[in-house]
């Protein structure tokens, strides 16, 4: 919000206190001011002068002579090469010894043998924004209104007097979004005393009723609260006094018409976006506010055809949309040179309804930025009768009796009772009531006892961001002065900073995988919803996440699994010659059961694993081997290991989950409590998959991790290093092929007692010696106690018991 400090002196008086210093104290009260912008840029002996008579140059097409009073003694001759330059203007004329912008100073000076005794400037010469001006100002001499008066320093003129403070507001602070809600609170600051405007006193009314002119009605009373108009007879379209020109500038708006800029006006001053349309555009002056039909059109201000949507508010007359409810009017009633009767329009819009619509239309306003942030409801009726009183002051209308309104008026301000005891607690103060509330009524908050100790404080409702007691605390902390509020030990008891158990296990994880030569990614969490139907094998029942306004289709839904995000990243990398890959995300998975989100998706943590290429580098001594199925198998285990999980509580299954190959890959179970329970899915991707990637044979894993963040033992257990030494007995057992290495390791861990430590496979081989559909599986067994040196016929029993075991669960023979 940019505030000039001339505006502002209207309402309340600044004397003595310079623009640094005001912006000082206003962000020592909570609103930060980024810049204060002077306007005068280095202006002197600029005056206002009145081009009498224009000739050519006789020795230049594109110059003329012009002979110009500008209030001194004598007339001046000025040359200037300007087109729009006329005799009969109204322009600023820099005098010789006079000094520009720029560091330009003005000599008298002789043009292709004529004289000129100073310049006649434009809008940009003269230090202004000129993309703020009509265009045909843009590019020639700034014209001024015909009744400017001559002699007259131009920088009192054009109000270059002037500084402007732009304030850096959060989103709560929507109340100094105003002219009226910056003098509020410089007025709190100060001390100082209120002159506001007084638009129900300014306003004269004809005897002709509104009423028989113009209608209202709501049919979306939830997202239009109050609309209320007024009807204006017998405007002059023309251009708006310099005067509001020069603060609609100052503002940063470009100035239009006289009656444009009146709304925009008085929205800068009150915060409250008004409208005004050709009344006799409407159909019998009437509109309807009403939520617009699904491909409903409109063509906007801008000349766009605009296609709507059904959450959208619209303003109709005649059954057709005339305007996005607080985001821009439409073309078909928009003011123009021939307007004569004006239909003006002030309402409460919902917030939310209307940034919806901003930001789906891209179109963000002054007037939209307003209403996004929730505008005083007490201010509807005051902005409109303030805009009525200057159009018909400064565009010759007439205002009709009485009010076209529909809805409810403002809502009555809020009563928060304030503990004192409470509120020096808070802060660390002594102060007294008296003096609380003297600070309450400095912000125009009006206040009384309501029991010991206790004050009600009333709330007016420009200030929608105060709720609660302590947003008054805030108040009165910030008005009595952050650097006065003394310093206070803390006090009571102090916790420890630490992780979270699954914090902790996660920050473990990245530490083992980056030492074991993995490389941490971060992918995307919304993916194309092709890419959530690949990968199934973790899905509770549920379908995914659709976001409600994607960036794009590829990143249209909430990620079920992390795999297809790391194949990406994999094909990345292999596309610029990085193809040996060992990769690791740690993240979430969503689901959900709804159609349309009404509650929180699930959200499930997952570690996932990614390898492709070879194993280590090339070396004269040493050949690097492609990855496989056990690599990644193994990098699991080494997880597993690491987080305290016993082997012996790990098992695997062959299964076929969707997107990977079907006769390499597998889930792994834990076993928790009696139950066997997924932990994840590990295999090769499919090999259709890795050809449309253009990938090499890929490896990939995922593991819940919440399983784990049960089963780890958070905190560390130490155990004596072996005292005793072990025994080793190798079997190599005969099965059929479908018996998986996995079951017979189970069977032996059942069958083999407390005295095994380690049972491994370390080979298996198949061969015509075997017997057609037989192989040969060698296990190593290690035995250990921990308190005394086992003997061989303690091993060879145990050893015999599991042989047997394996005999009558999968017909299993010794290999002779």
């Amino acid at each position: 919000m940019r505030v000039s400090t001339d505006w502002l002196s209207d309402y309340i008086s600044l004397e003595g206190v310079s623009a640094e210093e005001l912006a000082g104290r206003i962000t020592s009260a909570g609103i930060e001011i980024d810049v204060i912008e002077k306007r005068n840029q280095g202006i002197s002996k600029v005056v206002v002068g009145y081009v009498k008579s224009k000739e050519k140059h006789p020795d230049a097409d594109k110059l003329n002579v012009c002979v110009v009073d500008a209030g001194q003694e004598e007339d001046l001759q000025i040359v200037c090469g300007a087109k729009n330059v006329d005799a009969g203007q109204k322009v600023p004329v820099a005098l010789v010894g006079a000094k520009l912008p720029g560091g330009l100073d003005i000599k008298k000076a002789k043009l292709r043998g004529v004289l000129s005794q100073g310049m006649i400037c434009s809008a940009k010469e003269l230090g202004m924004n000129d993309k703020l001006l009509p265009k045909e100002l843009q590019e020639g001499i700034l014209v001024l209104p015909a009744d400017t008066e001559i002699g007259k320093p131009i920088v009192d003129v054009l109000g270059l007097n002037d500084e402007v403070m732009e304030l850096d507001l959060t989103p709560n602070r929507s109340d100094c979004l105003s002219m009226l809600g910056a003098a509020y609170e410089v007025s709190a600051i100060l001390g100082r005393e209120l002159s506001l405007p007084e638009p129900e006193k300014d306003i004269v009314e004809v005897h002709e009723r509104a009423a028989d002119h113009i209608a209202v009605t709501i049919g979306a009373k939830e997202q239009c609260t109050h609309y209320a108009a007024r009807y204006i007879s017998g405007v002059t379209i023309a251009p708006s006094p310099l005067w509001m020109q020069n603060r609609l500038m100052a503002a940063g708006i470009r100035p239009i018409n006289n009656i444009v800029d009146i709304t925009n006006y008085v929205m800068l001053e009150y915060g409250q976006p008004l409208h005004a349309f050709d009344a006799d555009r409407l159909e019998n002056g009437a509109v309807h506010v009403r939520m617009a039909e699904d491909g409903e059109k409109m063509v906007t201000l801008d000349g766009q055809e605009r296609t709507l949507a059904p959450h959208m508010l619209v303003i109709a007359s005649g059954g057709k949309p005339v305007a996005l409810a607080g985001v821009m009017g439409g073309l078909d009633s928009e003011v123009t040179d021939n307007t004569v009767n004006i239909f003006l329009e002030s309402a409460k819009f919902d917030g939310g309804t209307v940034r919806k619509t901003s930001r789906q239309l891209g179109l963000r306003s002054e007037a939209s930025s307003r209403f996004e942030k929730e505008v005083d409801p007490a201010a509807v009726i005051p902005a409109l009768n303030r805009a009525a009183s200057l159009m018909a002051k400064y565009a010759g209308g007439k205002v009709h009796q009485g009010i076209a309104e529909a809805g409810s008026a403002a809502s009555e301000p809020k009563v928060i009772t304030l503990s004192l005891e409470k509120l020096n607690r808070y802060l660390g103060t002594d102060l007294s009531l008296l003096e609380v509330k003297t600070i309450f009524s400095r912000l125009h908050f009006a206040s009384g006892d309501a029991a010991q100790g206790l004050v009600d404080v009333q709330v007016p409702t420009r200030r929608g961001d105060i709720t609660l007691d302590v947003d008054l605390i805030e108040e009165v902390a910030r008005l009595y002065g952050y650097d006065n509020i003394p310093t206070t030990p803390i006090e009571g008891p102090t916790t420890p900073g630490s992780l979270t158990k699954a914090q902790a296990i996660r920050r473990s994880l990245r530490k083992l995988l980056t030492h074991g030569g993995f490389q941490e990614v971060l992918g995307y969490s919304f993916i194309h919803p092709k890419q959530a139907e690949r990968f199934t094998a973790l899905e509770q029942e549920g379908k995914a996440v659709k976001l409600a306004m994607p960036m794009s289709e590829d990143r249209s839904v909430l990620r079920t699994s992390l795999l297809p995000q790391l194949l990406d990243i994999a094909a990345y990398n292999l596309n610029r010659k990085q193809p040996d890959l060992a990769l690791f995300e740690i993240g979430n998975l969503f689901h959900t059961h709804e159609e349309v989100l009404t509650k929180q998706p699930q959200e499930r943590p997952v570690l996932g694993l990614l390898l492709s290429g070879r194993t280590g580098a090339k070396q004269w001594n040493v050949q690097p081997a492609k990855v496989d199925f056990f690599d990644l198998k193994g990098a699991i285990e080494t997880v597993l290991d690491y987080l305290g999980i016993a082997a012996d509580q790990i098992s695997y299954e062959a299964n076929q989950p969707a997107g990977f190959h079907p006769g390499r890959s597998a889930s792994v179970f834990v076993q928790h409590g009696g139950n066997k329970q997924l932990l994840g899915v590990l295999g090769q991707i499919h090999p259709k998959l890795q050809q449309e990637l253009d990938l090499e044979d890929t490896y990939a894993a995922e593991i819940l991790l919440a399983p784990l963040y049960e089963l780890t033992n958070d905190r560390v257990a130490y155990r004596d290093l072996p005292r005793f030494p072990g025994m080793e007995r190798d079997l190599a057992i005969v099965v059929n092929e479908e018996v998986e290495a996995g079951s017979l390791i189970q069977v032996i861990r059942e069958n083999a007692g407390e005295l095994l430590q380690q049972v491994q496979v370390f080979d298996v081989f198949t061969g015509s010696k075997l017997g057609e559909g037989k192989k040969s599986v060698a296990i190593s067994l290690m035995y250990r106690h921990q308190d005394r040196t086992l003997t061989d016929e303690e091993v060879a029993q145990v050893t015999e018991k599991a042989v047997t075991a394996l005999q009558q669960t999968f017909g299993a023979e010794l290999r002779k």
